[in-house]
């Protein structure tokens, strides 16, 4: 009788057991697979999808403002103004999303699963919290927040309208981009890619529903992008639960002060990078308000169009972020210099291509925006041609911050971030339109560029030495 309970007991727990082996047997080969392939195509293999999510997701805030921009020019405006706001959600869902991401993937490369396990969940709802506080204390209180922003009277109905949804959305977009970001360090790329370019592709078609056909106006444009974000967060919330990735548990939620630091090492940087963006995009609205509103709608469409160019860039970088950690934290420190130079080169060539076509079709692209508005195309093509002179530099900007952030150089890394837009940019703003009026709002964020680019490359370079001279130390000791 016992004999028989017993064999009945291990009966039940089969399938279980048979689960833990398969997930286990899924993470093993995924770990011989990051830290075994050739680097470059590794590399291609997981930027493919992220190339595609960063594209299809800069396209429909440029179709956002393309629809809007039908509008009028205030309601392109506000959505520039806006836009701060959307780059502040960023800010925390990146922070949380690269500070777990960074710390997961580091964790799977030294094949210790149960902490990687506790700071999926951590790095959830710690950003969904936040998200949750952010909407609650900016809708408490909206106007004095939109004039913040930078709004002007005329705008600030518009501003009103699209913030108020926007930040009903908040605890869904930055837990969404927590999401993503760790299904891409678990070298996961492809279920990310599936959430975001539904959702993306979701808002593209309610766009001209809900502000023409429903005749909602920028209110439309603002529910057609929040219902889109809660479609890729469910997606999401899928794609963790699949291929051996690590699935979002409460139980596995703790509030060990350990995780905490950790998503802080990791995620201050990228918190540095799109916090500062927000404060940058509210102060060069602030300028540019000084002109007018078609110079504010103007660099607002210059954000977009130049968004989309660096996402490309932004996609290729996350291809290789989970190679640089898996890899760094096995200490297959070559591979991770092999990956670095490998993105620093062929982005380079990539955007040297996009500057060029920039500088030529200037006026086309930003006239696609708002065609019939002679101010905001004038304002919007000197912006447009200035950034396109900097942008070859931001491949060494972009995968040097990415790789001292992957490899938990989180002060360096912190640097990187918050110099294009704060330490330079910020100062740049003041000074440069006192200097040269119009033309120093437009001229800003190539300066800066400039400017970030020659504090990165020592930076980088003393980090690449580094990984040298411990390859060597290894390589001694064997």
């Amino acid at each position: 009788m016992n004999e028989k309970m017993d064999s009945e007991e291990k009966d039940e727990k089969l399938p279980d057991q048979e689960s833990d082996c398969t997930e286990n047997q899924k993470r093993e080969a995924k770990f011989e697979h990051m830290t075994t392939a050739p680097v470059p195509v590794l590399i291609c293999e997981l930027a493919v999808p992220t190339i595609i999510s960063m594209l299809v997701s800069s396209f429909y805030n440029m179709a956002d403002t393309f629809f809007v921009g039908q509008i009028n020019t205030q309601a392109t405006a506000a959505v520039g103004i806006v836009f701060s706001v959307m780059a502040l959600i960023q800010a925390f869902g990146f922070f949380f999303g690269h500070g777990s991401g960074n710390f997961i993937s580091r964790k799977l490369g030294a094949q210790e699963t149960k902490e990687a396990e506790e700071m999926a969940s951590c790095g959830f709802f710690y950003a969904f919290l936040g998200g949750l506080l952010m909407m609650v204390v900016g809708i408490l209180f909206l106007e004095p927040f939109a004039m913040l922003l930078g709004s002007t009277d005329t705008i600030l109905p518009y501003t009103k309208k699209y913030l108020r949804i926007i930040l009903i959305g908040a605890p869904v977009m930055t837990s969404s981009l927590v999401l993503n970001n760790q299904l891409r360090f678990q070298g996961s790329a492809a279920y990310g890619m599936v959430g975001i370019v539904t959702g993306s592709v979701v808002n593209i078609v309610l766009d001209p529903l809900l502000i023409f056909v429903c005749d909602l106006g920028i209110t439309g444009a603002a529910i057609a992008t929040v219902a889109s974000q809660f479609l890729s967060w469910l997606l999401l919330l899928a794609g963790s639960r699949k291929g051996g990735n690590i699935h979002i548990h409460l139980k596995n939620f703790t509030w060990k002060f350990y995780y905490l630091k950790e998503i802080c090492r990791g995620g201050f940087p990228s918190l540095c990078r799109q916090g500062l963006a927000s404060v940058a995009t509210i102060s060069l609205n602030r300028v540019a308000g000084n002109y007018s509103d078609a110079v504010i709608a103007g660099m607002s469409i210059v954000s977009r169009i130049t968004m989309f160019a660096n996402s490309a860039l932004i996609g290729f970088g996350q291809g290789f972020q989970p190679v640089c950690g898996f890899n760094y934290g096995a200490k297959l420190y070559k591979r991770v210099r092999e990956g670095f130079w490998f993105c620093v080169k062929w982005s380079a060539v990539f955007l040297a291509v996009v500057s060029v076509l920039g500088i030529v079709f200037a006026p086309q692209l930003v006239a696609v925006f708002r065609k019939d508005d002679v101010e905001v195309i004038e304002a919007g093509v000197m912006a447009l041609r200035y950034c396109c002179i900097a942008f070859p530099l931001g491949s060494w900007i972009v995968l040097c911050n990415m790789m001292l952030q992957s490899i938990g150089k989180a002060l360096k890394a912190s640097i990187v971030a918050a110099a294009r837009q704060g330490l330079f940019f910020l100062p740049l703003i003041i000074i440069l339109p006192g200097l040269f009026g119009i033309k120093g709002v437009q001229m800003c964020q190539m300066v800066s560029d400039i400017l970030t680019f020659l504090l990165a490359v020592p930076l980088g370079i003393s980090v690449l030495n580094e990984m040298k001279r411990e390859e060597r130390i290894s390589y001694e000791q064997k």
